[in-house]
């Protein structure tokens, strides 16, 4: 989600009149950050519908008396634009254009006190467990017969599926724990049950997500029982594929690799953020693995399963990162040939292991290594995507854009993978459907295409 759309998005308040009518008890509910908070104003939408409210996702209508604002905390950009956003909002409130102003999320849970004192313009914060809270807030019921309901932001074809709340492990640069606290699975009754109210809507696609997907059932299960639900849920009717986000590299757990080589509608696709190819710098961040042993799992992963595509994480300028120990990541990228990669500059967070350290990195110099690595990976995406030019896929088509339709294999998730396109003007395709689709042509992230009877 990119910050000129917030930006535009504010702008539409402040040209508006300020005789604007606003609707009582219309809510407009504005998303920053990740799929998991977009989930949980899904979840925060359902329930506000359950009681009454009009409710809006980031509304261009001008006319809705309250904003929620769901915040991101993360790392420093995310929390910049957070904080741009609020103080948007109040200006909106000083100027009529908004009765109520409301923040929930990442960010309030971790900076409350100092929010409230810094912009008193809104009317109250929420932390990222309070829902109960903020209904009440808004004198709405907390509707109990509408867990697992959610309005959908998404495409109807697709949704986001948190299966677990919050983290246990002590990655050093990670505050995800102070925001979310510790890790909470949902029952597999209840994600069955989710899902088959989602298949019952018309959602074809499943992307899991959680703070750590492999961490999935040791606190009510005693065991990791990740493949457990993967093989429930592939086993709901309408359900078409089914992606993995978010898994942690330490103590994989290889039944779920198993399970999807056996389903044929649990996608050949992991997300396992990695986060550096240094055993010196993985030692520092805390996560419990070497170098050497995350080319051991990526060397079995391709192993049980040639035609998975990994998608992986990673971190330039951690406190006390070398030129040597960034040349070993990249030597690492290299040899790995990642299909998808993305990478983050170090963020230096408050209240984290690293925050002990000095921030030693200069920013350009985290900057100049992040886009070394981005460079080296556009070449091997080119290079994996020429391979792809003449073979067929299924493909799931999300939008239209200019002169194509825009869809996704099942090695590629929205907004985040590559893209296959195919002209409008030379074939006809339903949104939300699939496709047999030949690739005739590829660039570094997009892949061309006709469709094949």
């Amino acid at each position: 989600m990119g910050h000129t759309k917030y930006k535009k998005l504010i702008n539409a308040y402040f040209c508006t009149m300020k005789t604007k009518t606003l609707k009582k008890n219309k809510v407009n509910v504005v998303t920053l950050g990740c799929s998991k908070n977009l989930f949980d104003s899904e979840v925060l939408m359902a329930q506000l519908k359950g009681n009454n409210f009009e409710v809006e996702h980031e509304s261009q209508s001008e006319d809705s008396e309250i904003v929620i604002i769901n915040t991101c905390g993360f790392i420093d950009n995310a929390k910049q634009e957070s904080i741009e956003m609020i103080i948007s909002y109040a200006e909106a409130k000083k100027e009529g254009l908004v009765d109520k102003v409301y923040v929930t999320g990442c960010l309030s849970q971790r900076y409350k006190d100092d929010l409230e004192k810094e912009i008193p313009e809104v009317d109250a914060f929420f932390g990222t467990r309070e829902l109960p809270r903020l209904l009440k807030t808004l004198k709405a019921d907390y509707k109990h017969e509408l867990i697992g309901e959610r309005l959908l932001t998404t495409p109807s074809h697709y949704a986001y599926f948190k299966i677990a709340e919050g983290c246990d492990r002590p990655c050093s640069f990670c505050a995800i724990p102070l925001m979310r606290g510790k890790h909470v699975s949902t029952p597999i009754e209840e994600l069955v049950k989710h899902a088959k109210s989602l298949a019952a809507k018309g959602v074809k696609e499943l992307m899991l997500i959680a703070q750590d997907l492999t961490y999935y059932g040791l606190d009510i299960y005693k065991k990791r029982a990740l493949a457990d639900l993967i093989n429930q849920l592939a086993d709901v009717e309408g359900i078409e594929w089914i992606k993995l986000h978010y898994a942690f590299p330490n103590n994989f757990p290889m039944d779920v690799i198993e399970v999807m080589n056996k389903r044929e509608n649990v996608c050949n696709y992991l997300d396992i953020p990695l986060q550096h190819g240094s055993t010196k710098m993985l030692k520092a961040m805390r996560r419990g693995i070497t170098r050497e042993k995350t080319e051991e799992l990526i060397n079995e992963l391709r192993e049980k399963n040639p035609n998975i595509a990994l998608r992986t994480t990673l971190i330039s300028g951690y406190p006390g990162e070398t030129e040597e120990d960034f040349q070993e990541m990249y030597d690492f990228v290299e040899r790995s040939r990642f299909e998808r990669l993305g990478i983050f500059t170090y963020s230096h967070e408050e209240n984290t292991h690293a925050y002990n350290f000095e921030d030693d990195v200069p920013e350009d110099v985290k900057k100049e290594r992040a886009d070394r690595i981005m460079e080296l990976q556009s070449g091997i995406s080119y290079e994996l995507n020429q391979e792809r030019i003449g073979k067929t896929y299924k493909v799931l088509f999300d939008k239209v854009e200019g002169d194509y339709y825009i869809g996704r294999t099942e090695f590629d998730s929205p907004d985040v993978d590559n893209e296959v396109l195919v002209r409008k003007d030379e074939f006809h395709l339903r949104l939300g459907d699939f496709a047999m689709i030949e690739v005739t042509k590829a660039d570094h992230y997009d892949l061309y295409g006709k469709v094949v009877d």
